[in-house]
């Protein structure tokens, strides 16, 4: 009965949303949210192997839709300055990071917390206001370059509060650093096969396509590269982002194939997910008042050494207001932080209201920025 009540629910929930995100003015991804803490709260969503599984599913969906966003042939930053820009973005992040992390003498979990990066909210934003826009395509750009290394501090860390560090350690990262590695020979490799072979590209990837054969090839390159990342015990979000890196850098002829699988994440398992994320929140810890002054202190944070960073890097580039909705954009971590203090409570290394306190500030922010977003994007472009 419980899988039954489950799965109508979802069905419900994700048929809704836009319906009231088109009512209420707010952001769809804000509703499914909500919608998801309220159906738990109510006891219609109930946390079980078959919900977990499809919320799963569609996270990883989400990251392989992302690293479509990044095409490698054009990927790059055209201007020597913005490269230096860059550089120093992410040099005051990780300093302002390392700051409080020494300031307040916290545990190593915050160090990697503060900085880290998630493009799941970042592709929202894209889906609602187009990528045309010069906050959004620059926030998309470092995003990818934050997720990436993200990725690898996640890794890290969890390899760390794992096994300590010892000679396990250093067999997870060494296994990380050799694969990625690997995947760039591979990718120069199929580059050379594809010039030599250029009808292979249309072989696997038709451009009469009736049996959807395009989809089928993105699918099972995305599973696969899942099923490596499962073996070789690193995280499989990157697994996924690198699956759509490949299709987006080498299938470019087919022009219709990332509307046709974004129509589908978006219309189906994407929004599970986020109803998903709202379902895994008590909505209790919202009224605990030491959790929600740590909570406080880990978005402020976030938001902070995001802003400051922006401001120095970008003040210039972007001018006052695009570098402002810049650095909003790329507040949002919520999916890597959800899996941070996870991991920092698995391994003990966090406190059960510190946990609590990472989830609020995720979930929270995430809500407040997406409106906050919405309200300045729409006072900037009023003539």
């Amino acid at each position: 009965m419980g899988n039954t009540v489950v799965i109508i629910t979802l069905s419900l929930l994700v048929l809704l949303s836009p319906f009231l995100s088109r009512v209420t003015k707010v952001p769809v991804v804000v509703v499914e949210i909500l919608l998801g803490s309220l159906a738990a709260y109510f006891g219609l969503l109930v946390e079980n192997d078959l919900f977990k599984i499809i919320a799963k599913v569609g996270f990883l969906y989400l990251m392989f839709l992302a690293g479509m966003e990044v095409n490698l042939k054009a990927f790059g930053f055209e201007k020597s300055s913005l490269l230096r820009r860059t550089i120093l973005y992410f040099a005051m992040l990780y300093g302002c990071s390392f700051t409080l992390y020494v300031y307040f003498d916290l545990s190593s979990v915050y160090l990697v917390a503060f900085p880290i990066f998630s493009l799941g909210m970042l592709m929202a934003l894209v889906k609602e206001y187009g990528k045309d826009k010069p906050w959004l395509a620059l926030a998309l750009n470092i995003g990818i370059i934050g997720e990436l290394v993200s990725i690898m501090a996640l890794t890290i860390l969890s390899g760390g509060l794992e096994y300590g560090f010892n000679r396990e350690f250093a067999f997870v990262l060494g296994g990380l650093f050799l694969f990625l590695i690997g995947f760039v020979l591979f990718f120069r490799g199929i580059r050379i096969l594809f010039w030599w072979y250029p009808t292979l590209k249309t072989l696997i990837m038709p451009h009469e396509d009736s049996k959807d054969q395009d989809v089928r090839f993105s699918m099972a390159l995305m599973f696969i590269m899942i099923a490596m990342m499962l073996y070789l015990k690193i995280d499989v979000v990157l697994g996924a982002f690198l699956a759509g890196m490949f299709i987006a850098t080498y299938f470019k002829h087919k022009t219709e194939l990332p509307e046709k699988l974004s129509s589908f994440g978006f219309g189906f398992l994407v929004p599970i997910f986020f109803i998903h994320v709202g379902s895994t929140l008590a909505l209790d810890a919202f009224s605990d008042v030491k959790i929600l002054k740590l909570a406080l202190f880990i978005a402020s944070a976030i938001i902070g050494i995001r802003l400051l960073s922006s401001l120095v890097a970008y003040g210039g580039y972007l001018g006052l207001k695009n570098t402002i909705l810049f650095s909003l954009s790329d507040s949002m971590p919520l999916t890597f932080t959800v899996a941070i203090a996870t991991l920092g409570y698995g391994a003990n290394a966090i406190t059960h209201d510190e946990y609590y306190a990472f989830i609020v500030a995720s979930m929270g922010s995430g809500i407040f920025l997406m409106l906050l977003i919405k309200i300045l994007y729409t006072l900037f472009n009023k003539k």
